[in-house]
C-alpha cells in the first residue's frame, strides 16, 4: 500500500516567511547599530546597562515572539507535539530576554536616580509583559500540558490565538513608544534637523512596522493554517473519549 504524500506548502507562504525573517534580522541589526554607533553600546552595570532594554524587548518581545507564533505555519508536517513544544520554548525564550530587559531599565534607573514606571512607554511595556507572561503560563497548562477538558481547551483555543496576535501588535506599539520617548530624552534639541540618529531610529520604527505587518498577515491567513494530520484527529477523538466520552469536531491551531 502506497503512503499518500504530505501536501504541498500553500503557495506564497515561505515567501513571505523569508521576508519576515530578513525583516527581523534587519531590525535586530538596526537596533544593535544605534546603540553602539549612538548610545555607546550595551555594558552591564555600567552607564550603558540601560541599552540592553530596547536591545532585549526587540529581541524578545518581538523577534523571538513573532518566531513562536510562525511555528504553526512553517512546520506543517511534523508531530503536533513536537510543534507545541517549539512553540512554547520559543515563547520562554522571548520572556526571559524580557525580563532581562526590564531588569536593565530598573537597576539603570535607580543608579541615575530616574523615576520608574510613570511613562506611557512603561505601562504599555509592563501590561504587554505580564500579560504575555499569563498567556504563556496558562498555554502550556491548556495545550501542552493539558489538564483541562476537551470542550474548555476548545473554548479557550479563539482567545488564546486572539491574545497571542494582539499581545504581539501591543508588544511592536510600545516599542514604537519606547523609541520615541529615547529620542526625545536624547537628542530633543536636534531631532528635528534628521540628524543621523534621528534617522536611523526612524528606520527601525518603519522596520518594525513592516516586520509587524508581514507577519501578522502570514497569521490572518485562514488557507495558511497548519492542517490537522490524520493521526492527531485520532489522538484528539481518543483524549476527548477519555475526557468527556464523546468524539471531538476537528479543529486545526
Amino acid at each position: 500500500m502506497e503512503m499518500a504524500l504530505p501536501p504541498p506548502s500553500p503557495s506564497g507562504l515561505l515567501a513571505y516567511v523569508v521576508v519576515s525573517q530578513v525583516l527581523g534580522l534587519s531590525l535586530l541589526a538596526t537596533t544593535g547599530a544605534w546603540l553602539g554607533r549612538y548610545r555607546g553600546g550595551v555594558a552591564w552595570h555600567s552607564p550603558f546597562q540601560f541599552n540592553a532594554h530596547p536591545l532585549c524587548m526587540v529581541l524578545g518581545m518581538v523577534f523571538l515572539q513573532a518566531d513562536a507564533l510562525l511555528v504553526y505555519r512553517v512546520l506543517r508536517q511534523e508531530a503536533k507535539r513536537s510543534t507545541k513544544a517549539l512553540h512554547a520554548l520559543l515563547h520562554g525564550l522571548a520572556l526571559l530576554f524580557a525580563l532581562v530587559g526590564i531588569i536593565a531599565v530598573f537597576e539603570s534607573h535607580r543608579a541615575k536616580g530616574i523615576p520608574d514606571m510613570y511613562s506611557l512607554h512603561s505601562w504599555c511595556g509592563m501590561t504587554a509583559f505580564l500579560l504575555y507572561l499569563l498567556q504563556w503560563l496558562l498555554g502550556c497548562d491548556f495545550f501542552l500540558f493539558p489538564g483541562a477538558s476537551f470542550s474548555l481547551r476548545g473554548h479557550c483555543k479563539p482567545l488564546h490565538i486572539f491574545f497571542g496576535i494582539t499581545l504581539f501588535a501591543l508588544s511592536i506599539g510600545t516599542c514604537l513608544l519606547g523609541i520615541t520617548e529615547m529620542l526625545l530624552f536624547n537628542i530633543s534639541d536636534s531631532y528635528s534637523h534628521f540628524v543621523p540618529e534621528g534617522v536611523l531610529a526612524n528606520t527601525l520604527g518603519v522596520l518594525l512596522v513592516a516586520f509587524g505587518l508581514v507577519v501578522g498577515y502570514v497569521l490572518t491567513r485562514d488557507d495558511w493554517k497548519r492542517p490537522q494530520l490524520a493521526e492527531e484527529m485520532a489522538l484528539s477523538m481518543d483524549f476527548k473519549t477519555l475526557t468527556e466520552g464523546d468524539s471531538p469536531l476537528s479543529s486545526s491551531h
